[in-house]
């Protein structure tokens, strides 16, 4: 509890005794004015405040929390996408039409996968990249294991068996994703791009 001894002259005593009833004080016998200051009003305004910080706290605390979980979320949804195309493809031996990762891909990758069949109608030959980018092979194994993890740069990215690894690019909303693009080799060759230029 604040207190608060105020020492007064016996003539300043009534004066002071009339301000101070005001604020619920007392008196002792050497004319000291003993000041109970409202401590249940002080008390009130310090849990309030405290609530207040303890409110800020939380509300930061979240706001840093909430982008992690969704990076989190997102990283999942990624891998799960790419788990369930390679689980696709091997169930049907790469004999989807049109083919699994067109089927997976987002706009854009399936603009440039159409552009390879167009080529191929008008030309009679094709501007394929010569391989089963999935399975970096032309003859793939479906049944290989593989392992999927997601790399530092936010790709997807697929260790097969046979030693290749492949990386895939993946944009998403709230509900799904998709494949973006596709990362060939080892040289950062985008399988989007590789397609826009030579199915011209």
């Amino acid at each position: 509890m604040l207190i608060v001894v105020l020492a007064v002259e016996p003539n300043e005593y009534n004066e002071a005794e009339n301000c101070c009833h005001r604020y619920g004080v007392i008196r002792n016998a050497n004319h000291e004015i003993i000041a109970l200051e409202l401590i249940e009003n002080a008390m009130q305004k310090l849990k309030l405040s405290t609530l207040v910080l303890l409110v800020g706290i939380a509300t930061a605390t979240t706001a840093i929390a909430n982008p992690a979980e969704d990076m989190q979320t997102q990283a999942a949804m990624t891998v799960a996408t790419i788990e369930k195309m390679y689980q696709q493809d091997a169930s049907n031996q790469g004999q989807d039409y049109p083919v699994t990762l067109e089927q997976y891909g987002n706009q854009e990758l399936q603009a440039a996968m159409q552009l390879e069949r167009e080529y191929f109608d008008r030309e009679q030959m094709s501007c394929h990249i010569g391989y089963d980018v999935l399975w970096d092979a032309q003859d793939p194994d479906y049944g290989q294991d593989k392992r999927i993890s997601m790399t530092k740069q936010g790709l997807v990215k697929v260790s097969l068996a046979q030693g290749s690894d492949i990386y895939y690019k993946l944009s998403c909303d709230d509900s799904e994703c998709s494949v973006a693009d596709v990362i060939v080799d080892d040289d950062g060759t985008s399988l989007r791009e590789y397609l826009i230029e030579a199915c011209r």
